[in-house]
């Protein structure tokens, strides 16, 4: 008999694949339920049963299946999540999977250096502005070859299509495929300063689409100030933003007031490219901030962001800020992804194996962040959106110490700092929401308390 724990979500984020094999679907959807409620676990303790383990392991090494194949319910999924939002922060960034503790795993490619193997990862993560993770748009991942290892100082005769920084750009297509399909949605592809590249803006111009990225290069400017950070100081502070820094290793968290500063620039293309005819200065907006008064100790915060959005008031500058801010999900994401669902740690035999294996937790991953932030916006709302009858039920007879569970589901809020206490949130009147972490420790206490639950309630 097959295991029924967690399938409703499962069923309906990914019910809908098309595999080429009935089977392989159902076989996808178990092992999502499974992997999902026991997130930090290994493969064969997640699944439990030898078979179960078996058939999973079958599933990874299936050269049926591929990353978009299986990801493409999840997609259609999060369509489904983006038709109530006038705007969608499409946010795009880097991370490295390392693989270098499984010497025998075949395919990899070099990381930073010689030393280290693994995948590279480039996802595309759709934020609300409220910061609610609605799903993935994109999934990119790639090996890189050993002889590509020390050509970066190579990179300026280069053309785009030859480096890594195509990623941006792949980025921005799947963003403006999904901003032709949902014409009533208002989506902006967000980035950090390492998608600071001329020819994202050139890109993103060509397809109409919406840009906010952090700025890394003191570019040059067609204005009286040659350069871009001249040029945005030497304008007038049109008003303050303050935000929430979160805490960081050996750094509490605090609030920071920033000066506010914005124009419309023209940006030069780079000096090395000048020569070609086909770049010519980019009509942008820029938005600085910067903490004139940082703490003792503290290196002063300060964001240079270009965008092809215009900016005409204070409130408009202060909303791109507040954009650029959604940009933090994506690393929370990441980290979900590395220390929740310890994705490193996968031990398979091939980089291809891996690869399904990531496109499958990273759905899981974004269900623990998503579960995160959605009982935060909506607490009220009925837990039922989230978690299987057999899940809410056996929670709430855990929590309350009891065998008949209640008569109505509780809401999401309640039901999330259950689980949330389950690994280890004390739920005190002064410590807020649940974050990520104590949650996917909870998730993985709720799968074995259900199973112990449906043991208890069996004939």
């Amino acid at each position: 008999m097959e295991p029924d724990c967690g399938l409703d979500w499962a069923q309906h984020e990914l019910g809908h694949a098309s595999l080429g094999d009935r089977r392989l679907t159902q076989r996808l959807v178990i092992l999502a339920s499974q992997l999902a409620a026991n997130p930090s676990a290994s493969i064969p303790k997640a699944c439990g049963l030898w078979g179960q383990s078996k058939a999973a392991y079958r599933f990874f090494d299936n050269d049926k299946v591929n990353d978009n194949d299986l990801l493409a319910p999840h997609y259609q999924r999060t369509k489904e999540r983006l038709k109530a939002q006038p705007v969608v922060l499409a946010v795009q960034d880097t991370t490295q999977i390392d693989f270098t503790s499984h010497p025998h795993t075949t395919g990899l490619g070099i990381l930073n250096d010689r030393e280290h193997r693994g995948l590279f990862y480039h996802p595309t993560l759709l934020v609300s502005p409220e910061k609610v993770p609605l799903g993935l748009a994109h999934h990119l991942v790639w090996e890189r070859p050993k002889e590509d290892f020390g050509k970066r100082h190579r990179r300026r005769s280069r053309p785009v299509a030859a480096k890594e920084s195509q990623k941006w750009l792949a980025s921005l297509e799947a963003t403006s495929k999904l901003q032709a399909e949902m014409p009533q949605v208002r989506l902006v592809s967000v980035a950090d300063r390492e998608a600071d590249v001329f020819d994202l803006f050139v890109k993103a111009q060509e397809l109409n689409l919406h840009l906010l990225v952090r700025a890394a290069h003191n570019r040059g400017v067609a204005h009286p100030e040659p350069y871009l950070w001249d040029y945005l100081e030497a304008t007038s502070v049109a008003g303050h933003f303050t935000i929430a820094v979160p805490r960081r290793p050996g750094k509490a968290a605090r609030r920071a007031t920033l000066a506010v500063r914005f124009s419309p620039v023209s940006l030069r293309p780079p000096k090395y490219r000048r020569t070609d005819p086909r770049l010519q200065p980019l009509s942008l907006w820029a938005v600085y901030a910067q903490e004139e008064q940082p703490p003792p100790g503290e290196a002063p915060i300060a964001w240079m962001l270009l965008t092809t959005i215009p900016v005409n008031s204070l409130d408009e500058a202060q909303e791109k800020l507040r954009w650029y801010t959604c940009r933090w999900q994506i690393e929370v994401f990441f980290k979900i992804l590395k220390s929740g669902c310890r994705i490193e740690q996968r031990q398979l035999e091939t980089a291809a194996r891996l690869r399904r294996c990531l496109a499958l937790y990273a759905v899981v991953a974004w269900r623990i962040l998503y579960l995160t932030l959605e009982s935060r916006r909506v607490p009220h709302l009925s837990c039922e959106s989230l978690l299987a009858p057999e899940e809410w039920q056996a929670l709430c007879c855990f929590s309350q110490r009891t065998s008949k569970p209640p008569a109505k589901p509780p809401t999401l809020l309640e039901a999330t700092r259950m689980i949330a206490q389950l690994g280890g949130f004390l739920g005190r009147a002064g410590d807020g929401f649940p974050g990520p972490a104590t949650l996917w420790q909870g998730m993985q206490r709720l799968g074995d308390i259900v199973i112990a639950w449906r043991l208890g309630r069996s004939p």
